[in-house]
């Protein structure tokens, strides 16, 4: 099943999506919301399952052409919003630019940080920054929302309560990450408004490419409409989705609509090495950062620059047969100008 939401007023309207991504159906009968939905999954979802066969044999009442700038993030704002770090090649890279080592401890407990989630960006919106200075940085993702998770739950039982599958472009302003770290603290001002895939889909739509609570899939991602980088979302996601929701429920209930992400998604070479850019071959980044360190580490300097504003950044993921699975996050930066 996919599911979306029309940017209509704070929390917007839940929609039912096609498969192929070209038509929708209103669910606002079923649930005004998705916020809604999850909070009564098991009573809804059936519903919205038995319309989303309708949708796609063509016999749904009230379908429309589907216009994917009219969508927000599925969820518009969320009551959490907590973002692992999966892919320990970004972890050491990144790492690696800040001059600090990587504790081995990282390979056996997960990093999470908690981020804002009052007011999501959609996914088509421009990125408003105050400033360049501040080294303006994509970050390509994928992510789950859960309904309501146990404390103390299992990777076990997390996996059962995993129920929607998106795409996240974390923006991080990486100039500020090195101060708001060393004080010990944690990300805040470093880490302004996420926006996420226009659709969101259930696990079994992925058919066998969502195993072991990971996307076995490349992620694709595009700078000013060249290819940036085309990782593989499954092999090198150290913890999967049931471990970092575990992980998130250790010591606390999450409520309907959490929203746990992988992490910036992120290969090393098949011979260890830090990867290499499409245009070398390789596989290329979800991010600039990974790119900035890996030239510092093969010439010696950065060549690449972070983003500048009219820069436009965008992230999706296919199927094995080039279809759209999630829609499309495509965003230009701009700066932010007071209202």
């Amino acid at each position: 099943m996919k599911l979306a939401t029309l940017n209509k007023g704070r929390d917007g309207e839940l929609i039912i999506v096609s498969r192929d991504l070209s038509r929708a159906v209103s669910a606002v009968d079923i649930a005004p919301t998705l916020q809604a939905a999850l909070e009564s999954w098991e009573a809804v979802s059936p519903q919205l399952e038995e319309r989303y066969a309708q949708l796609n044999g063509g016999d749904a009442d009230g379908a429309f052409e589907l216009d994917q700038r009219a969508l927000h993030s599925p969820l518009p704002r969320a009551y959490q919003w907590a973002d692992g770090s999966a892919y320990l090649n970004h972890v050491q890279l990144v790492r690696q630019a800040r001059n600090a080592e990587m504790p081995e401890t990282f390979w056996t407990d997960p990093l999470m940080y908690q981020g804002g989630s009052d007011c999501f960006l959609a996914p088509t919106e421009d990125i408003e920054a105050v400033s360049e200075e501040h080294g303006i940085d994509f970050e390509g993702e994928i992510a789950v929302i859960t309904d309501d998770v146990p404390m103390a739950v299992t990777p076990e039982e997390a996996a059962k309560h995993i129920k929607l599958v998106m795409l996240v472009n974390d923006v991080s302003l990486r100039g500020l990450i090195p101060g708001e770290l060393a004080k010990g603290f944690g990300f805040f001002q470093a880490k302004p408004a996420s926006s996420f895939s226009p659709i969101a889909v259930t696990p079994d739509e992925l058919g066998d490419a969502w195993q072991e609570g990971k996307v076995h899939l490349p992620l694709t991602v595009h700078l000013n409409d060249e290819k940036f980088g085309e990782p593989e979302a499954g092999p090198d996601m150290i913890f999967s989705f049931p471990q970092l929701v575990a992980h998130a429920a250790k010591t606390r209930y999450l409520g309907a609509g959490a929203v746990i992400g992988s992490g910036t998604v992120s290969n090393p070479d098949p011979d260890g090495g830090p990867g290499k850019p499409v245009a070398d071959g390789g596989v290329g980044y979800s991010c600039l950062a990974e790119v900035r360190m890996v030239e510092q580490i093969l010439y010696g300097q950065v060549k690449t620059p972070f983003m500048r504003f009219g820069d436009r950044v965008r992230i999706e993921m296919f199927d094995r047969d080039g279809n759209n699975l999630f829609g499309t996050i495509d965003q230009q930066v701009v700066k932010y100008q007071p209202k």
